[in-house]
């Protein structure tokens, strides 16, 4: 059950544009927050929240339900347009983004709003906690999946690569772990900060079942997601993405890592956002 099936290629484009175009409004809005992880995840939270998983806003807590851990909680604007697209809270509520008193925090928190599975921000935290999810489903008897997406620039921490032993070890199969493959982070490119590379082999000889797609392309995406339905191991998707995709300023600028649009730039921003959505 998904909240609004969307088979059609060109309505998923649409809808990861139209998640990009809250990005812009939310975080321009609350004159701070992190557009450019947001955007280049679109694609991403548009195929899984209506193609992909398994959920149901009008009950959250629905037992059946396959899971969505963001360990990169700061790109949470992405996330919270995804949610509201779905119908778990009203879309204008997404304008409160970081206000005082709004249940849309600068980072996820459990238990503010519907939707949420974890509260996470921590970097190289969200993984350990969905290895916990997915182990746990698993000695539940329960078929659902455990999907969470983490940052290029947070697989620098090194509780991620505990994790994947882990999920390695107790041959979690039911956990598919995205990572935005972006190459830009807060302080520059993850070249310069601290190189992930060969990003493949590693999470292969960490006994991770590996692709590495275009993370813009929805086909590819759902294809590798349908994929792991027949794994007999974790797996680990690699989207290989633009950081600030859709806004041609934004586009591999590290300025935009954790800094929102200037009236100006907004502008601009939301209008080449609309004309790719012609």
């Amino acid at each position: 059950m998904a909240a609004a099936n969307i088979s059609d290629p060109k309505e998923l484009e649409r809808m990861a544009n139209k998640i990009r175009l809250h990005v812009i409004e939310m975080t321009s809005a609350a004159g701070s927050g992190h557009p450019g992880g947001s955007l280049s995840s679109a694609e991403l939270f548009a195929v899984l929240y209506f193609n992909v998983m398994r959920h149901n806003p009008k009950d959250p807590e629905w037992e059946g339900r396959d899971k969505f851990i963001l360990s990169k909680g700061h790109v949470a604007p992405g996330l919270y347009a995804a949610l509201a697209e779905s119908g778990y809270f009203p879309k204008e509520e997404l304008l409160t983004l970081r206000k005082m008193g709004s249940r849309l925090q600068g980072h996820p928190v459990k238990g503010k709003l519907p939707g949420i599975e974890m509260s996470t921000g921590s970097l190289g935290q969200g993984l350990s906690m969905s290895c916990g999810l997915a182990l746990a489903a698993k000695m539940d008897g329960k078929d659902s999946k455990i999907y969470c997406l983490v940052g290029d620039g947070e697989l620098q921490s090194g509780q991620n690569w505990e994790a994947l032993m882990l999920a390695s070890h107790y041959k979690l199969n039911n956990l598919v772990v995205f990572v935005d493959r972006n190459h830009v982070q807060i302080m520059g490119t993850t070249e310069e900060i601290m190189n992930i590379d060969p990003l493949r082999a590693k999470l292969e000889a960490f006994g991770m079942n590996t692709v590495s797609i275009d993370g813009h392309n929805v086909k590819k995406i759902i294809k590798a997601c349908r994929k792991t339905r027949s794994s007999a191991a974790p797996t680990a998707i690699i989207l290989n993405t633009i950081k600030g995709k859709g806004v041609s300023f934004m586009e591999n600028n590290a300025d935009f890592h954790g800094r929102a649009c200037k009236p100006d730039e907004k502008e601009k921003a939301i209008l080449e956002i609309q004309k790719a959505m012609q």
